[in-house]
Parts: structure tokens; C-alpha cells; sequence
């Protein structure tokens, strides 16, 4: 018997380090919750682009817990985050640049984790071109059937 290649008494491969190896979905098949997880961050990215606060809200769970770079840092809930959205549009004139950079998506069941990269650009009142990186961390949850944000972190560096 090959340690690293048989079953253990669960049915899931080991690795190397003896360590179980667990399918992320019930079929053992990521391909499809990363696809559809993508799809949604891209979309909820072109909402952004577009400042569409309508469409983009509607990514998001009612019971979101977000991380932002905008006071409060702390925000609990879609309408608190909204407000964060709407002052951030306000901020420039016309549409945004929002680039996703260094995408990684780790699938599962029931909750997908996003972390990227974002540059942010745009034109600023008075006409001036603005420029700058993010950090994120998007949670997915499934529910009810449909991939919703649940947990969101923006940072900048320091």
C-alpha cells in the first residue's frame, strides 16, 4: 500500500504529510462554484466601474460585515456599506477604473474567499486624475441558491 495514494477509512486521499485530503464540494468538482464566484466578482467589479450602486448592492447580503478603508472601518449591514459606496462615487467624476489584480478564489460548498488586488482610478472634481491600490478580501456565501457577499475587507497600504 502507497500511504500517499490510498483512501484512509473516509475515502479521501492523503497527501504526502499524511494529512486527509477533503473534496471542497460534495462531487469534488471546484471548477464550477470558482467559475460562477468569478463571474459574480467580475460583475459586481463592473458595477463598480460603472458607480450602478442599485446593481451593485444587490452582490451583497442584507447582514454583510464589512471592513472598510472608509470611517467607520467597522460597518455592519448592505445600507451602512451603501452610504460608504455613494460617498466613494461621489468622490470622482464619471465612471471609475477598478482593475482586479492577482485574482485567487478558494471554492467550497457553501462559502467561496476572493483576495485581489484593485487599482483604483478616475478623474477627481477639478479635474485632476487619481490613482491608488487596495487590498480585498471577498466572502461568498451561497444562499438560498444565489452566491451573495457576506464579508468583505478593503484595505490600503499604510
Amino acid at each position: 500500500m502507497n500511504p500517499n495514494t490510498d483512501a484512509n477509512s473516509t475515502g479521501a486521499p492523503r497527501d504526502p504529510s499524511g494529512q486527509r485530503i477533503l473534496s471542497m464540494t460534495p462531487d469534488g468538482q471546484t471548477g464550477p462554484v470558482r467559475a460562477v464566484v468569478a463571474g459574480r466578482l467580475e460583475a459586481l467589479a463592473q458595477a463598480i466601474r460603472d458607480k450602478d450602486l442599485d446593481r451593485l448592492m444587490t452582490f451583497y447580503a442584507r447582514d454583510v460585515e464589512v471592513f472598510d478603508v472608509r470611517s467607520s472601518l467597522h460597518v455592519p449591514g448592505a445600507a451602512a456599506y451603501r452610504n460608504n459606496f455613494e460617498h466613494w462615487f461621489d468622490s470622482f467624476e464619471g465612471p471609475l477604473g477598478f482593475e482586479l489584480h492577482n485574482l485567487r478564489i478558494v471554492p467550497g460548498d457553501g462559502a467561496a474567499f476572493c483576495h485581489y488586488l484593485a487599482l483604483v482610478t478616475g478623474a477627481r472634481p477639478g479635474g485632476r486624475r487619481s490613482g491608488y491600490w487596495v487590498r480585498g478580501t471577498t466572502c461568498f456565501e451561497r444562499r438560498e441558491g444565489e452566491w451573495l457577499v457576506t464579508h468583505e475587507h478593503i484595505s490600503m497600504p499604510a
